[in-house]
């Protein structure tokens, strides 16, 4: 086994079973900031999320992950903005299979998540996706495609729902103590 290959794993279980279950944000952000190939100023990331290859995993500033949260870098990047809020239990995923391949071969792409998104409980990114500033997915909502800037989206596959007011002037500053 590739010894690069062994190294992020190891570091991928000790964060996932170990340190990601701790009650302590500042051990979790500590980690992760060595961990993750970019943590911006004000992140704040709960208990039970899973990064898989931490080193294509890049947070903007002041974002909230919410726990549960699975982030998929395992052969490509995912980058989000500032002021991005992630709901409880979403998965961002950058790598799957195609269907129509005979040697069901890899398929993905990078997750691209703009500033001031919004991404609801349980919702599922797709690899590829761009999702532009001001979005906001709906809860359980199953993300397939690119979504335009300041627009909401619900449903599986996400669909357009309406249009969000670009004027947005807040600053997340979320930093749960246990959680």
């Amino acid at each position: 086994m590739n010894l690069k290959i062994f190294a992020g794993s190891v570091l991928s279980y000790s964060y996932n079973h170990l340190i990601g279950n701790l009650p302590s944000r500042k051990i979790r952000m500590t980690y992760l900031k060595s961990y993750l190939a970019a943590v911006g100023q004000s992140t704040s990331v709960q208990m039970r999320c899973q990064f898989l290859n931490g080193r294509k995993i890049y947070l903007g500033d002041r974002n909230v992950i919410n726990f549960g949260c699975l982030f998929d870098g395992r052969h490509y990047q995912i980058r989000t903005g500032c002021d991005v809020s992630i709901g409880p239990e979403a998965s961002i995923l950058t790598l799957g299979h195609d269907p129509h391949s005979p040697e069901f071969a890899d398929k993905g792409g990078d997750v691209i998540i703009g500033d001031r998104v919004w991404i609801a409980y349980r919702a599922i990114i797709l690899p590829g996706v761009t999702i532009g500033e001001g979005a906001v997915v709906g809860a359980g909502s199953v993300v397939t495609k690119d979504i335009e800037p300041y627009t909401v989206v619900a449903g599986n596959p996400a669909r357009f729902i309406k249009k969000r007011s670009p004027d947005l002037h807040y600053a997340l500053n979320y930093q749960p103590w246990l959680f």
